[in-house]
């Protein structure tokens, strides 16, 4: 789907615009948006409104053909609820019905002109990302590996938004575009089988990112994870007959003395638990384990197009968690890169046993911050269902600003993360009487012990955890990658660059 601007004045009005169909919004009250009225010179709009052909009501749609206001084709009418104050879920909402109705519609091309000005706390920079990410979203398809693709969809394939047509709202529009490609890519990664994006395929997506964008990549195999002493990582691949892969992607649009932000991406392509198996039902869902690792690429992917002026360093420790007489077992201990001991009492705690090594690696890059990305725990779920990811990070001046960055760029992003604790006393439920620390916590707080295991990899340079198990991908009817949180993500970054 293609997007453009296109700015209305006293000269050139929206009623003598030309388009297949033009968006605008009704509200409950029975009034118009200015544009609405713009189009009513004959009075249909109103009539439509007072009849009752449309209430007003957020995401209800009327369609008119031929109206004698217009110079378009078709009038569609979006209802956005109360005109006191459009709220964002109005917004979205109208947004998304507009694109539905659009679908259906024998024309190629739409102006969207509902009030992107006007959303109650927020900027018409959100509302260009939001009607951008929702088109996107509306055309996504998951038939990649069906025999048979389900037919191409019809209706409108160019939109142009009414907005005033400049240099902020220009920036806007390509970083929205930007970010919507980042999150197909993720989402694309995330719903393909795991017998086909192994270690290997992430690898290798990877590396065509680089030819696309020219991003430096390396690739680091199994003997040189060894070299450096990376035997936690490795002992989750024992079992499986992928090779790992260490994927070090690196965007160097700063100057080459700032320090980098860098992105690490749990990359588990497939979970069964290993030794200590998971249950049947919903283990197809493992595919998804590797959400951290392709929201790192999704990222990497918006930044790339956006050219960032920006230094940052991406890291996916990608392998397999498999079972097999060669598999780590539970009770065994194993030495980290940065020299700790971990006895593995659960290898289905295996997230944390990758990601510690690529921790202890990104302290060569002499970070000005470090966020990790993982489908870590399931306890994240129950904490903070499928709304909000988990953010972790230290609690001290340093921190606190991080955590406030990525707090608010969530927010921007409609990508939100819900900030919860670590601490000492986290760490003690991490004791071992054999090791120095064990990979699960005694019960409680699975998802903050967690995490404190992490930062016990992070003590030179400030650092964040993001938990997307619950945000990462839908089940049910719905099952699919969200491409969550590269929003998130690209805003961090994008202000960061500012």
């Amino acid at each position: 789907m293609d997007f453009s601007i296109k700015a209305f004045d006293t000269k050139n009005t929206i009623a003598t615009a030309k388009a297949g169909v033009i968006a605008v919004a009704v509200f409950e009250n029975k009034k118009l948006s200015q544009a609405a009225k713009a189009l009513d010179g004959a009075g249909e709009i109103t009539a439509a409104l007072k009849s009752g052909d449309i209430t007003g009501k957020a995401g209800t749609t009327l369609l008119l053909r031929g109206a004698k206001g217009a110079a378009a084709e078709r009038v569609l009418l979006v209802g956005l609820g109360s005109d006191e104050a459009v709220s964002e879920k109005s917004f979205a909402g109208g947004v998304s019905a507009a694109l539905k109705a659009f679908s259906t519609l024998g024309t190629s091309d739409a102006i969207i002109a509902l009030p992107m000005t006007e959303v109650k706390d927020r900027d018409v920079n959100w509302a260009i990302r939001c009607v951008v990410q929702s088109g996107h979203e509306a055309v996504f398809r998951t038939d990649a590996q069906k025999s048979k693709k389900d037919p191409a969809a019809a209706g409108v394939k160019k939109i142009a938004l009414a907005v005033p047509n400049n240099a902020a709202t220009k920036l806007a529009l390509a970083q929205a575009v930007a970010i919507a490609n980042g999150m197909d890519l993720t989402k694309e990664l995330g719903n393909t089988s795991a017998n086909v994006c192994t270690p290997t395929h992430l690898a290798n997506v990877a590396k065509k990112l680089g030819k696309d964008f020219k991003f430096e990549v390396e690739v680091l195999d199994r003997k040189q994870l060894e070299a450096l002493k990376m035997n936690s990582f490795l002992s989750v691949t024992n079992g499986s007959e992928q090779p790992p892969k260490f994927i070090v992607i690196k965007h160097m649009g700063g100057k080459s003395k700032d320090a980098p932000v860098v992105l690490v991406g749990k990359g588990i392509t497939f979970d069964t638990g290993g030794i200590s198996l998971k249950a049947g039902p919903g283990m197809d869902e493992m595919k998804y384990d590797m959400g951290g690792a392709a929201s790192v690429l999704g990222t990497f992917r918006a930044i790339g197009e956006m050219d960032l002026k920006l230094n940052v360093i991406g890291i996916i420790a990608a392998c397999e968690n498999m079972p097999s007489g060669r598999a780590t077992k539970p009770g065994d201990i194993v030495t980290s890169m940065n020299g700790l001991t971990i006895e593995i009492l659960n290898t289905d705690a295996e997230g944390r046993l990758v990601l510690c090594d690529a921790l202890a690696y990104a302290e060569r890059f002499n970070p000005a911050a470090v966020i990790d990305i993982a489908t870590l725990t399931g306890a994240c779920i129950v904490a903070l269902g499928h709304h909000k990811s988990g953010l972790f990070t230290r609690d001290d001046a340093a921190h606190n600003k991080l955590a406030d960055e990525i707090m608010a760029a969530g927010q921007n992003a409609s990508d939100t993360a819900w900030r919860l604790p670590i601490g000492e006393e986290y760490n003690e439920q991490l004791k071992s009487n054999f090791a120095d620390l064990a990979n699960i916590g005694t019960p409680g707080g699975a998802s903050c012990t967690a995490a404190a295991f992490l930062e016990n990899f992070t003590r030179k340079y400030t650092w964040a955890h993001l938990d997307i198990a619950g945000t990462a991908w839908k089940s049910g009817g719905a099952k699919g990658a969200t491409g969550r949180p590269v929003p998130l993500l690209s805003n961090f970054l994008i202000n960061r660059a500012n």
